[in-house]
């Protein structure tokens, strides 16, 4: 049997007067993921167990078979091991985001926690300053994609307590600085951070294009590098995930998978998701087992775009959901889970920890359970509930 994972970050949301009452799930045309409704099982499934963070990391564990609670050490070591940033057991990893802060009478807030959705190609230079800069033999900065970046406090401090820069745009950073036991030196690299970018050519060349500045960084998501089983050990197949993102291909390094990647994927609405989709077809020839992770809603919810999260799901459905349950057929035997990780509410612009609508699909074999379409509503009627970290061996019984 062939097994795939379709998974819509952040699809899932709130109801909105503005779409009818509805929610962009509801309002967006998606008549693959409906017909899969129909004729699946669909249900609810809790990814971010009570007491932990409503994070991609969390969550994507959840779905991916792992409870968290057993092995989620934080965000940032999982894209190190993306990355091939080798941790010891002392050395801690942070995210790094590039960021626009803009100073506003006696504040400083944050105006955008992805520098204008800054390109690879500048952020590396900009990274490279810093590391340059600031970096010695205890603090050492790695570029990664876009705005997604890495640091890394060799022996350092896990004890601090941090907060995702997509949950505070447009507020005052004052209030949402690191905090804890070795917070001062972080805060005092970030400070160091502004410095350095201030005039950097990277930065003068993007003002002068009309472009935000990345004129900061921002730590978040630290942790310790976490231990998880293997996944053919686990459930006894071989797979592949397909990301944009290195918390998700980190995820999937530590658990044994295999790493495809897609040219053109860039983890937002203008990601190759036809290709991803080719990808995931391509990689069920050689392997049991396909994650397949599209960025894109999520993105466009802390942008607060509407507009680009309901042409992001419907972008999913056709090209990704389609695309995989036209071509998947040929396998004979197969089943495909399609759901979000979290919810992204556009109006909240983060994460919340509320149940995700999931489908469980086996080719229209009479398992629909009474759900008429895909979406949070149709989801809850039909009473299914279930922990998300079960969601895997569900959809493989």
């Amino acid at each position: 049997m062939k097994v795939i994972v379709l998974l819509g970050d952040g699809m899932s949301d709130e109801l909105y007067s503005d779409l009818g009452n509805k929610s962009p799930l509801q309002a967006a045309v998606t008549p693959n993921m409906d017909h899969m409704a129909r004729h699946g099982r669909v249900g609810l499934a809790h990814t971010v167990p009570d007491g932990l963070p409503p994070g991609s990391d969390v969550a994507n564990l959840s779905v991916f078979g792992y409870d968290p609670r057993n092995c989620y050490t934080g965000r940032a070591p999982l894209e190190a091991v993306s990355m091939g940033v080798k941790l010891g057991p002392q050395d801690v990893a942070f995210r790094m985001n590039l960021v626009t802060l803009l100073a506003r009478g006696s504040s400083i807030y944050m105006q955008d926690f992805s520098a204008g959705h800054i390109s690879t190609e500048e952020a590396r230079e900009l990274v490279a300053t810093l590391q340059r800069e600031l970096g010695d033999g205890e603090i050492e900065f790695y570029p990664g994609v876009g705005y997604r970046h890495l640091m890394v406090w060799r022996g350092g401090k896990d004890a601090m307590r941090g907060t995702p820069p997509h949950d505070i745009t447009g507020k005052a950073i004052l209030d949402y600085l690191p905090t804890g036991d070795g917070a001062d030196r972080l805060i005092n690299i970030m400070n160091h951070a502004q410095m350095a970018l201030h005039n950097h050519p990277v930065n003068k060349k993007r003002k002068d294009e009309g472009h935000l500045p990345a004129n900061s960084v921002w730590l978040w998501g630290h942790g310790k590098t976490p231990q998880i089983a293997p996944f053919k050990e686990k459930f006894g197949l071989s797979g592949a995930v397909i990301s944009a993102v290195d918390l998700i291909k980190g995820i999937g390094i530590c658990a044994g998978l295999d790493i495809v990647n897609v040219p053109g994927a860039t983890g937002y609405i203008d990601t190759n998701y036809l290709g991803k989709a080719q990808a995931a077809l391509a990689a069920l020839e050689d392997h049991d087992f396909v994650y397949v992770h599209v960025e894109a809603p999520d993105e466009a919810s802390h942008a607060g775009r509407m507009d680009h999260k309901i042409q992001a799901i419907e972008d999913f459905d056709r090209q990704v959901v389609g695309t995989v349950l036209e071509g998947i057929k040929k396998f004979g035997e197969y089943a495909v889970l399609c759901t979000p990780d979290h919810p992204t509410p556009v109006k909240l612009m983060t994460h919340t920890s509320d149940p995700v609508p999931f489908i469980i699909y086996r080719g229209g074999k009479g398992e629909g359970n009474g759900a008429a379409s895909y979406d949070e509503a149709q989801a809850k009627s039909t009473g299914l509930a279930l922990e998300g970290h079960l969601l895997m061996k569900e959809l493989l019984a």
